[in-house]
Parts: structure tokens; sequence; C-alpha cells
């Protein structure tokens, strides 16, 4: 085969129409060999070619007689010196970091270790077994793809309903969505899931991780896998588990999702790991970046370098100081907004990604290459504002522009509805917008992602239903997920048979996503709450590729009829722009001596500072002027809208509640009530709320 010097720009496999450039960064190696394979399992390479040609630490070659299709790894010359952080190994197989596609899944073996396994010392002998027919091998792709007249929707901030499902557990189960589609790219595109969707209201969907992701060997071993993702082996690579089977088709099955999506008006939101990678802590395998050049892309101990400095729980942490692994995730990003059309991105575990030597740093270099770059402007960047390092826990502390999980949303809201006592204060902020955690950073109402259940804990249905974890069949002894659930089963723990139970259950979760839908900031569902899934009690099921976590469609009345308040429910916050403030509330007068918002309390009066700080308060009204907008039509016009009173009840005993009296002649009319009673007209001067119950009521002025 034909080898030429190539470039060292750009990194990865590169297709131009006549043959590949392959470029890989090393700083360490003394020697670098491009392996070429004919099939997906090979144990011994085809064609092993030295690369004899390095520029600034990147050796590069061209293959003239290459093609799409093309299999590929790399083996890595250098120090075997785990005592200074060096860990190369040429008889370990690599994948390329910026492989675009890749041909299948690993097969667990102890080849795939750089030591040899059961090695009881701290320098870890050197293993000489090949590992090339145990890893799937990198592809060589053609990126040409139709898009025709594709544009992102680009939904503004205040208007966005962020959807988060996982492609294979939104459809697997699906009986409307074709049989070879379910659990891919495609079936969550088939018209059914489609809408679904656009019946919802969503505007985003925030795909759970679709980089190609490695499943834990422990967890293999016990018949389990990585369901969720978080253990990315390649940040360029749309996951192959997801596509319909055809090797390498994978991409542009990824791009035929979004380009369907945006036809709806939909974006796509992709949660992200760059904090850490599949290859685990120090006694992990050597699949990728250990071996390429373990010293420049893991953060390793200052104090022993056989580890690693580990911020995520995971087993390491990428060198956010080196330059190139700032360089490899900045290019990620862009390759996904250019090439893949992708809407914006959810950082997992962000603060790892600013720590610059410990601390969380909001004026780091990753935030700072982020605001700077022209392709990652316009996108929607969302940080899960936490990790398990010292100080990691972040919530409101993000740059402007960034978008954050509300952690302290959550809480709120399930403490509430739960009966928590002196739960009414923080309730205000967080209905609010949470001016408490944005407003001083100059950010607005958008920046509080809300949301009350994520993939990760309890679903909605299992949160009014249990108050233990139930995570047997994790296979750790039910040790695992969180201990701290704010969670009630309201008399007795699962399924039960109680008529009343369950009408409390399901009243609950209308209240709660009722909450959700009315709340300024940015609603976060979780898929299946709409339709009352249940994972059986694991609030923790990231190893559960099965029943457990997939969404079961086939829906009984009560499902049926919590879809069809939640739909209802979202379609009021379109409908209503005082719902979607982009800025916060003044609590000043706007009309006639009203003011933007007044808080309500039972006996219709406003609350006062010492009505904030009763313990025993479970009863709140919000009420919002029809004038308290901030949104304007396309000719700039002041969209007005319907002026609002929500009253919420979390208390075990219904109250009757005195209306606040307006001074626009008319009265109010119910538009949401809990209890699932049809809307009507009030015309007296209180009204019944029931408990645990929540009601919107819209004013109607009269001449």
């Amino acid at each position: 085969m034909r080898v030429w010097p190539g470039a060292s720009y750009p990194l990865g496999a590169t297709w131009n129409g006549e043959g590949v450039n392959f470029a890989l960064f090393s700083e360490n190696a003394t020697g670098v060999e491009l392996c070429l394979f004919e099939n997906p399992t090979d144990a011994v390479e085809k064609v092993r070619i030295e690369m004899r040609e390095r520029t600034g630490m990147v050796w590069h070659a061209y293959l003239p007689d290459a093609r799409p299709g093309q299999l590929y790894g790399y083996r890595v010359h250098g120090p075997y010196e785990p005592k200074h952080g060096h860990r190369f190994n040429p008889h370990k197989l690599l994948l390329d970091p910026y492989a675009k596609a890749i041909g299948g899944t690993i097969e667990w073996d102890d080849a795939m270790y750089g030591y040899a396994i059961g090695d009881p010392s701290e320098d870890l002998s050197f293993d000489e077994r090949n590992s090339a027919g145990f890893l799937p091998k990198s592809v060589v792709i053609d990126s040409a793809f139709t898009w025709d007249d594709d544009r992102p929707p680009e939904v503004p901030w205040n208007r966005t309903v962020i959807y988060e499902c996982h492609v294979r557990g939104l459809t697997k189960l699906h009986p409307e969505v074709p049989e070879e589609l379910r659990g891919t790219y495609l079936g969550l595109v088939s018209d059914p899931v489609l809408d679904h969707l656009v019946k919802l209201g969503v505007t985003a969907v925030e795909l759970m991780p679709v980089h190609q992701f490695l499943a834990d060997r422990r967890l293999v071993e016990h018949g389990l896998t990585n369901y969720w993702g978080y253990n990315t082996v390649g940040f360029f690579a749309p996951d192959v588990r997801y596509a319909t089977g055809v090797m390498g088709q994978q991409v542009n099955e990824f791009k035929s999702m979004v380009k369907t999506l945006h036809r709806a008006g939909i974006e796509v939101i992709l949660d992200v790991v760059y904090n850490h990678t599949g290859e685990g802590n120090h006694l992990g395998p050597t699949i990728c970046l250990r071996g390429i050049d373990n010293a420049a892309y893991y953060r390793i101990s200052p104090d022993n370098p056989r580890h690693y400095t580990d911020f995520t729980g995971c087993g390491n942490s990428l060198n956010m100081r080196h330059p190139r692994t700032l360089q490899l995730i900045m290019d990620s990003l862009r390759y996904w907004v250019r090439e893949m059309h992708v809407d914006g991105f959810r950082f997992d575990l962000a603060p790892t990604l600013a720590r610059e030597l410990h601390e969380v740093d909001r004026l780091s270099r990753f935030f700072a290459m982020i605001q700077q770059d022209p392709a990652l402007a316009r996108v929607k960047l969302i940080a899960e504002p936490w990790d398990l390092g010292e100080g990691g826990y972040q919530v409101g502390n993000f740059p402007a522009g960034w978008a954050e999980w509300n952690g302290k949303y959550r809480d709120t809201i399930r403490r509430f509805w739960r009966g928590d006592e002196a739960q009414v204060a923080e309730l205000g902020y967080r209905l609010s917008g949470s001016s408490d955690l944005y407003e001083a950073r100059d950010r607005a109402p958008h920046a509080s992602i809300n949301f009350v259940t994520c993939h990760d804990g309890f679903t909605l249905r299992d949160l009014v239903s249990y108050e233990h974890k139930h995570n047997e069949a994790n296979a750790e002894e039910n040790r695992d997920g969180c201990d701290h659930n704010h969670s009630r089963n309201w008399g007795a723990e699962g399924p039960t048979e109680s008529l009343e139970i369950n009408r409390v259950r399901e009243q609950i979760q209308r209240s709660v996503l009722a909450t959700l839908a009315f709340s300024q900031g940015v609603p976060m569902i979780c898929a299946g709450d709409e339709i009352g899934r249940t994972q059986h009690g694991n609030n923790n099921a990231y190893c559960q590729d099965n029943e457990i976590s997939w969404i079961d469609w086939n829906l009984t009345p009560g499902q049926q009829e919590l879809l069809d308040f939640t739909v209802g429910a979202f379609a009021l916050l379109r409908q209503n722009p005082i719902l979607r403030r982009r800025s916060f509330f003044t609590g000043r007068p706007i009309s006639a001596g009203v003011k933007d918002i007044t808080w309500v309390r039972q006996d219709g009066a406003e609350m006062t500072e010492s009505d904030w700080h009763r313990g025993d308060r479970r009863m709140l009204g919000m009420l919002i002027h029809g004038r308290a907008t901030d949104e304007v039509d396309e000719r700039g016009r002041l969209l007005v809208g319907d002026t609002l009173l929500m009253l919420m009840n979390a208390a075990d005993n219904g109250v009757d509640v005195r209306l606040p009296q307006l001074p626009e002649r008319g009265y109010w009319q119910e538009l949401v009530n809990t209890i699932g009673r049809e809307a009507r007209n009030i015309r007296t001067k209180t009204i019944r709320l029931a408990a645990h119950s929540l009601i919107l009521l819209g004013y109607r002025e009269v001449s």
C-alpha cells in the first residue's frame, strides 16, 4: 500500500475524495503504527504501517489507496512506566479518539488490559497479549449527506420545553413503531413518536449519551450493561447500538434523525460526557487515550502518578489543563454542531471541566473557549452543575449564556408536594424562576432548567409510590443509588389495590406536572412521566437495558388520563406569555396598583414577611398580572396574556381560599384543577382547594 507523508491537521481519519489522511496526537510516544483490518473481529491486522511523519507532536500519514469503510486502529510505542504516568503498550490496539464511527462493541478479555491481570505489585507488570481481536475497530467514513434545506429550529429559551429521553428505551416497546426500528435513531423519529412529542408540546429532545460508550466488564459478567451510556470511548462517533445494523450506517441514520426532528420544529440536545472516559481507574483497560498518551490526556495524581485525580467517581478525569485535551473536546463539540446539526449540549458533571487546578473556576479556559467559539455561540449550553470533587455543587454559579439543571428546584418541589414543613419561602423562588440563584449574575429565568425527575432517580410515579429504593436487580445488594429521594408512598410501599392511596398518587403526579408547566424557567419532562412510567422502585437503573428502563406504551385508562392532562397543561404554557417571561419579576405595580406578581395566602391577602417563615404553611397562591409580560410578537408588539392565579395546597386536608379582588371587573375561570374536575367559571368569593391539589385560574374581564 502506498504511504505518503500526509498532514497533521485535521486529526483523525479524513477522506478527501481521493484518499484518507490519518493524524494522531501523542506527546510522549516514541512511535505510532497504523493498523488496517478487513473485518471487525479480526485479531491480526492485514497491514501495519509505521507513521514516520511527526509535526507538532502529531503523527500523520496519507494513504491514497484507502477508502471509506476502511477499518483501522493504532499501536503506540513509548515507555511503560506507571510510576511516572506512562502506560504505552503496542500490544494493545487503540481506538482513534477522533473516529467518526466505531464498528462494534468490546468483547471483554484479560488481553484488553495493559498489565497482567492479578499482578499484586504497584508497578503492574507489562502484558504482551494482543487485544485486537476483542476491540472494535475505528471506521473511515464519507461525511457526505443530503441535508437539503435543513435549518436549526432556534427555539427561544423562554419557549423551550425539553424532553429527556433514551434513544433505545423510548421506542423499544412501542407497538406502533416498526419492529426493525425499535430502539434506534430512526425509531425515535417514526410517526407515532413524533406525533407524541408534538402533541405534548416538546420543542427539544435531550438525548441521553449517544457517543460510543462501553459496558463495564463487571456489569457484563453479571448479565447487565451500561444502559445509560455515561462511559464514553468515542467523542465523535454516534453509538453503533442505536443503528439498524449496517456497520458505519449509524452516522447517516443519526443525521436522518436530526433532519426529521428539525422538520417537526424540535431541537436536538446531546447529553455529553467530557469529564471522564470509559477506561476507568488505574486498573482499567487500555482502549484509547490511556495507550495513546496517558500523562497528557488524564489528570494523574501528582503524589502517585500510577493513579488518577478523580472528580467524577468513575475512576478518572480528563486533563483540562492540557491544550490537546481541550482541543479534543472543542473539536468534538464543533463536529456535532457543524456536521451533525445538533442544537445544544447538556454537560455531565460540568464542574469537572472547569477545574484548572483543584477548585472550580468560573473563568477557566474551557468556559472562555466555549464563549468565543462562533460555531457554539448559537447553541444551547446546559450544565449539570455538580460533580464529586470538593466544592462540586455549583448550582447558580455558571457564567452567563449557560443554563443549569436546577437541583434546588427539584428538591423544593419534591419536598413541598410530600408535605414537608417550612417549604413555601423557597417555593416562591423556584416558581418564579429562581432569581436568588441567577439574577445577581445577570442571568435570566431560562438559566433554570426546571425538573422534578430525570433519568437518575425515581420516576414521577415511583416518587409517589416508594419511600425506599429497590435496586436489588443491579447486583450491588441495594447499596447503589441515592438514599435521599424526598419521596412518599402515601400508605403502602409500591403497588397497592387501595383506591384511596392510588387516587392520592395520581393527583400528586398531576400536581407536580402542573407545577412544572406553570413555573418560570425551562421545563424538562423525564420521558414516560407523562404516562406514569414505573421502574418498580429502582432509582439507579443505569445497568438495566430491559423492561425496567424501557417505556411501556400500552396505556391503562389512568395513564391515558395523565397524558391528556399533561398535554393540556403544557398547551396552557404555550398560550400564556406571562408563564414564559424572559426576565425576572420586580414585585412592583404595573397597572392600577396591581403588581406584576403577588403572593397570596388563604384569606386572599398578600403574604407578609412573617407568613413566609411559618413552618406549618402548606398553601401558597401566585398571582401574575396579564400585563406582566416581556415578550413581543414578530412586529415588536408586547404580548399581553391572561391574569393567572395558581393555588397550591400540599396539606392532607382541603382549605377554603378567598380569591383576591382585582380592580378590573370580571370573574375567574378554572383552567386546571388536579383533582380532575372539568373547567368551570367561578363567580363566588371563595374556592375549595382540595388536599394535595393545584388549581390554575384565569381572570376574564367583562365590560
